[in-house]
């Protein structure tokens, strides 16, 4: 959709099965909102996720994506999980971060560990060689020594581990604005500027 508009930046998304779908999904609308490009990739359990947190019929998938991502400025591309074909999975493909929002941690330690199963786990590994920025925002609790060790290892190899933990500082009245918080911590990560919350320091 809008793929003739110029955009500002590409970004990658990836949204897993792990709770919290519409924090990936208010983030790239947040990116398309603002004219970036964003490739979009959604997991099988992301889908049913979708079904289950976001009573979306999810039948017609090209439709949810339409109604979800449709009538903004920002360019909007999807791929397929086990695309290898998609430009993401190269790193002579250019872009300025890619974030999986929320990751699971069946993700989380694929990319821990190399494995490159799937065009997210492919596209996080090429962010990490090339040196760009990876944000990995788990969802799930409590953790166990697995989780902690595969957060260990990818931060010592450059990804930011953003856990889904939304603050109380800035006094939300609303999920949307715990909702807010978490999507705007994300894209202060990706250097993305925004007016999601109000900052510490800053008049409520």
């Amino acid at each position: 959709m809008n793929e003739n508009v110029g955009s500002k930046g590409i970004y990658t998304v990836g949204i897993t099965g792990a709770s919290g779908a519409v924090y990936g999904v208010r983030l790239v609308q947040e990116l398309l909102k603002q004219s970036y490009q964003v490739h979009l990739v959604v997991t099988e359990a992301a889908w049913r996720v979708f079904k289950e947190e976001l009573l979306l019929d999810t039948v017609n998938r090209e439709s949810v994506i339409d109604e979800l991502f449709g009538g903004y400025d920002g360019q909007l591309h999807t791929h397929d999980l086990h695309d290898y074909g998609a430009p993401i999975a190269s790193g002579s493909y250019q872009n300025d971060g890619m974030i999986i929002i929320p990751c699971s941690m069946g993700t989380l330690s694929g990319i821990a560990h190399g494995a490159s199963g799937n065009l997210l786990e492919r596209t996080a590994d090429v962010m990490l060689k090339e040196g760009r920025k990876l944000i990995l925002v788990p969802r799930e609790t409590p953790l166990n020594q697995l989780h902690l060790e595969n957060m260990l290892k990818v931060s010592k190899v450059g990804a930011t581990v953003l856990p889904a933990m939304p603050g109380f500082y800035h006094l939300p009245k609303s999920i949307d604005e715990l909702i807010h918080f978490l999507v705007g911590k994300a894209l202060d990560s990706l250097g993305v500027k925004h007016d999601l919350f109000t900052r510490w320091g800053k008049e409520q």
